[in-house]
């Protein structure tokens, strides 16, 4: 491949800070009191003989096998760990009930869920769980990527177990949930369904770092912009956009350390870099043409692309 690619040396060259975000008064104003259920602190301040009473509370996890995880010494250790990262949710539930009021403003149709806080024995790939009008959210999974737990699983993935990472994870799964396609086939529908929620991502959490809705580090982030040119040339010269090959979808938007060029620079990319390049085919598309977002949810990955009129500088 003739293509140079920059490497950004982040910590000497290049300094990034979180812009200040200031909510807009129809958004702030929008009412949202937000109801949390901490399983995990309620399960383990419950004595076995009062059961009942907690299962009329949780019906929804009454076929749980309560009395052996009452006795299971591991849970147990994973409940009070959960409670010294999470020992009040106050700030989650302000910042959930701030993404929220975004997604209200934006969906109007949108419920507010009650939120259950609860342990999956570290299910990192089922972190938060969306079930009608139940929001479930895996605390355990989110108790920072040093945490004993975590030392057999992956750095890639063990960096973004971290509570900063919660907010970004629970507007993945509404955006989601508002596409109206199923997982398409070809590579640049596949790039262009997960552009889409992260666009939609863009306008339910402004308030949050850019880097966290796609779940790199700022370094990771500004590699992919400083590259974006010469990655979509790549996609280009190698007849990517229109195949339905499996494996590109392992290379380039499944959650890995690094994408897969099969070139020296592989080591310095980062994964998911069909992710980053949809999300700015949809940025473009929806920059050049006024659709409502009803619209960008159900339009084809074909008519966006065509319209997307997406051309990164080289």
């Amino acid at each position: 491949m003739k293509h140079v690619f920059i490497i950004l040396v982040s910590s000497l060259f290049f300094l990034s800070c979180k812009e200040e975000y200031s909510t807009p008064k129809e958004i702030s104003e929008i009412e949202m009191d937000l109801t949390v259920k901490r399983f995990e602190k309620d399960f383990l301040n419950t004595p076995k003989e009062n059961f009942d009473k907690l299962k009329t509370k949780y019906p929804y996890l009454s076929d749980l096998n309560w009395e052996t995880d009452k006795k299971d010494t591991l849970v147990i250790e994973m409940l009070q760990e959960s409670l010294k990262v999470f020992p009040d949710f106050k700030q989650e539930k302000k910042d959930l009930e701030l993404l929220f009021k975004h997604i209200k403003f934006y969906f109007p149709n949108f419920t507010k869920p009650e939120v259950i806080t609860l342990t999956s024995s570290v299910d990192y790939r089922n972190k938060v769980v969306l079930a009608d009008t139940l929001l479930f959210v895996s605390v355990d999974t989110y108790l920072g990527e040093k945490h004993k737990y975590y030392d057999l699983i992956p750095n890639y993935i063990a960096r973004k177990l971290s509570k900063e990472q919660l907010i970004s994870d629970v507007s993945a799964v509404y955006a989601k949930g508002f596409l109206s396609q199923v997982r398409p086939r070809t590579f640049r529908d596949q790039m262009i369904y997960f552009g889409k929620i992260l666009y939609l991502q863009d306008l339910f959490m402004p308030f949050d770092s850019e880097n966290k809705r796609i779940g790199y580090t700022q370094s990771e982030l500004d590699w992919a912009k400083a590259n974006e040119g010469m990655i979509w040339s790549y996609f280009i010269e190698n007849k990517m956009l229109f195949s339905t090959d499996k494996s590109l979808s392992n290379r380039f938007i499944a959650e890995a350390p690094f994408s897969k060029f099969y070139l020296e620079i592989d080591n310095q990319s980062p994964g998911m870099l069909g992710k980053y390049i949809g999300w700015q085919i949809v940025r473009s598309f929806m920059k050049k043409n006024d659709v409502s977002l009803r619209e960008l949810c159900s339009i084809s990955g074909e008519e966006l692309f065509n319209k997307s009129k997406y051309k990164p500088a080289r």
